[in-house]
């Protein structure tokens, strides 16, 4: 069993757990369709899955990440309900999973109080994302949104931040063309140097 479950379930619960088969995705792997029926759920044992929305077009937006110790609340959801996935979930990096059927999660919901406490945790961090999100998008202006998400890329990363302008656009809700414009601004006055999928802090934003 992975560290990062050993002190949130109770030994009961880790052991079925244990059991379950263990997965290693690749990177780029639709692990949830948007409209589909949910039969199983991930535990993200390593890496990163993204959960977004994308429309007819083919513009996307990304809704949350899902880590290390972590689950998909909406598959959860889903799960729970028996209703269909309201959107779509992709591994951004190669991961690996442990995977619980449908039923497990609705007897585990029952059954244990560790259980319980992690979906309603997954609520609550998830919640507080999405409002973060409506919030940057309704309240704020893009370049700050941007300068935002390049800094807390930068405290993850470090000064030399692997992403496209495509990708920074999904994260922050706006259009390519905006992203790229503003960057080139950013690199125009010195903040930032552009190479190909690689942004490189020069000057703190």
């Amino acid at each position: 069993m992975d560290l990062n479950f050993s002190n949130i379930f109770e030994p009961e619960l880790l052991e079925q757990i244990s059991s379950l088969p263990e997965v290693e995705i690749p990177k780029g792997t639709v692990i949830l369709k948007e409209y589909s029926y949910i039969k199983e759920i991930p535990l993200v044992i390593d890496g990163k899955i993204k959960v977004r929305k994308s429309d007819e077009t083919g513009k996307e937006i990304i809704l949350y990440h899902i880590k290390p110790g972590e689950s998909c609340i909406l598959s959860i959801t889903s799960c729970i309900n028996d209703k269909q996935s309201n959107a779509e979930a992709i591994t951004e990096e190669s991961s690996t999973l442990m995977i619980v059927p449908s039923a497990k999660v609705k007897e585990w919901m029952d059954t244990f109080k560790s259980w319980r406490k992690f979906v309603m945790q997954l609520y609550y961090t998830r919640l507080d994302s999405l409002l973060q999100l409506v919030d940057g998008i309704s309240f704020k202006q893009t370049d700050s949104r941007l300068y935002e998400k390049l800094q807390k890329l930068q405290a993850n990363e470090g000064n030399s931040i692997r992403i496209t302008h495509q990708e920074l656009a999904n994260e922050i809700g706006t259009a390519r063309e905006v992203i790229s414009r503003l960057l080139k601004q950013l690199e125009k006055e010195g903040y930032i140097s552009l190479e190909r999928g690689i942004i490189k802090i020069i000057r703190p934003l």
